[in-house]
């Protein structure tokens, strides 16, 4: 992340990868003011047996891509909300990579669902996760399932049943 005012938002994606038991690093990286810090994470991320990488950050948003142009690994951006623009910046930053230096990128503050895409990605290579993520999706209707039932509960004179 870009910096720690943005853990409240990036903590969502490393819940789930926990709930999954997937190993993840957190780090405090600015590309604007840690620049050199960036470069070699990016740089040795694949030797550290990273395998993708979810890069949060907001305003310029230069985390994202700057990591993609230094490393092969696949790179999840999470535009994050600043008081400005209401997070527009950094999605419009994250999603206007030029040809060649690719950014998947998620809705504003989206890091369950940069979580989920990244854990996706490696179930296609590692079957027990793939499993695990398999419960987690049907875990997700059942939930939907219980809402409507509860749902049925409310108790309105004009509400149609």
């Amino acid at each position: 992340m870009g910096s720690t005012s943005d853990l409240p938002v990036m903590e969502k994606a490393m819940k789930l990868l926990d709930e999954m038991e997937v190993p993840f690093e957190v780090n405090a990286l600015s590309a604007h003011r840690t620049p050199e810090q960036v470069s070699d994470f990016a740089k040795n991320a694949k030797s550290r047996g990273v395998k993708v990488i979810i890069a949060g950050a907001g305003m310029a948003a230069a985390l994202p891509g700057v990591i993609a142009a230094e490393t092969t690994l696949p790179v999840i951006g999470v535009p994050i909300k600043g008081s400005v623009l209401d997070g527009q910046d950094a999605l419009y930053s994250i999603l206007q990579m030029p040809p060649g230096i690719p950014v998947a990128t998620v809705a504003i503050n989206g890091a369950m669902n940069a979580a989920i895409l990244a854990v996706q990605m490696l179930s296609l290579s590692d079957e027990k996760l793939a499993e695990k993520f398999a419960v987690y999706k049907k875990n997700l209707a059942q939930k939907i399932a219980k809402a409507n039932e509860d749902l049925k509960a409310l108790d309105y004179k004009c509400l149609v049943k």
